[in-house]
C-alpha cells in the first residue's frame, strides 16, 4: 500500500476526512490516524510515501512522532498547528520536518505543498539513483548520492531529506554564493507559500551536524549580504 499513499495524522476528525477528500481528489490514497501511537503504528506497517502531522496530538505528541520516524526513514513531513509561534516552528523543522503549515488553512494550499515536497524528493532521489559517480568527498565529509548518506570521519551522520537536499546542492556547487531565495526556490520548489526562514533553521542545523565549530563554520561558509556557500577545500 505504501506507493502513493499519504498519512495524515490528525485528531480532529472532520480535519483529516477533509485533507483525506483532497488527496483523494488528486490521485492519492490516504490513511488517518487520530494520535502519536497509532500513527507510529501505520506508518511502520503502511510506509507511506509523505507524513502530515499534527503537533498537538494525544498520547504521544507530533514533535515526539516526527523524532521517531526520522530515526529510519527520509519520507517527507509536513508539521502543523494552531499555533502561532516561531518557536514551535523552528522546533519542528529543527528535529526533522521539511515543511511547516499554520492552521487555519486552505485544503487546496496543503495539497500544492504536499505535491511540491514529492516532486523534490522524487527529483533528489532520481539523480542519486542515476549518478555513477556517486560519492562527493570534501576533506572529511563524505556526501554519497545514492545512499543519501553522509559520513564525517567515518562516522555516519543522520540527516532528514531536506537537510540532505540543501547540503547535497551546496556540495555539488562548492564555491558558488547562492541566496536564501536561491537555496529556497531550489531545495523546496515553490514560491507562494514559502518561508524563507526555513534556510536559516536548516543551515543551523546542518552546521551542528557537520561542523567542529558550529558558529564557526568551515564547510558552510556566511557570506554577509548575500547568502550562503559551501567550501570543500577550508582546513
Amino acid at each position: 500500500m505504501g506507493e502513493g499513499t499519504i498519512l495524515i495524522v490528525e485528531d480532529e476528525k472532520e480535519i483529516g476526512e477533509l485533507v483525506r477528500d483532497y488527496l483523494n481528489a488528486n490521485g492519492y490514497n490516504v490513511l488517518i490516524a487520530t494520535d502519536g501511537e497509532e500513527a507510529l503504528s501505520i506508518f511502520k506497517k503502511n510506509h507511506p510515501i509523505l507524513v502530515v502531522l499534527d503537533v498537538m496530538l494525544p498520547k504521544r505528541n507530533g514533535i515526539d512522532v516526527c523524532r521517531d520516524i526520522r530515526l529510519d526513514s527520509n519520507v517527507p513531513i509536513i508539521m502543523m498547528s494552531a499555533k502561532k509561534s516561531e518557536t514551535d516552528k523552528n522546533i519542528g523543522l529543527g528535529i526533522g520536518a521539511d515543511d511547516y503549515i499554520a492552521k487555519p488553512f486552505s485544503p487546496g494550499e496543503l495539497v500544492a505543498r504536499i505535491k511540491a515536497q514529492l516532486r523534490r524528493y522524487t527529483e533528489f532521489s532520481n539523480v542519486n539513483v542515476s549518478n555513477s559517480n556517486s560519492l562527493l568527498t570534501y576533506q572529511n565529509l563524505t556526501i554519497d548520492e545514492k545512499g543519501y548518506t553522509v559520513t564525517l570521519s567515518g562516522k555516519k551522520i543522520d540527516l532528514s531529506a531536506k537537510e540532505f537536499q540543501l547540503l547535497h546542492f551546496m556540495a555539488k556547487n562548492q564555491g558558488q554564493v547562492f541566496s536564501k531565495e536561491q537555496l529556497f526556490e531550489k531545495i523546496w520548489g515553490y514560491d507562494s507559500y514559502g518561508d524563507m526562514s526555513s534556510v536559516t533553521v536548516y543551515i543551523r542545523k546542518i552546521r551542528e551536524k557537520i561542523e567542529v565549530m558550529p558558529s564557526k563554520p568551515k564547510f558552510i561558509e556566511t557570506v554577509w549580504g548575500i547568502g550562503y556557500k559551501f567550501n570543500g577545500s577550508s582546513s
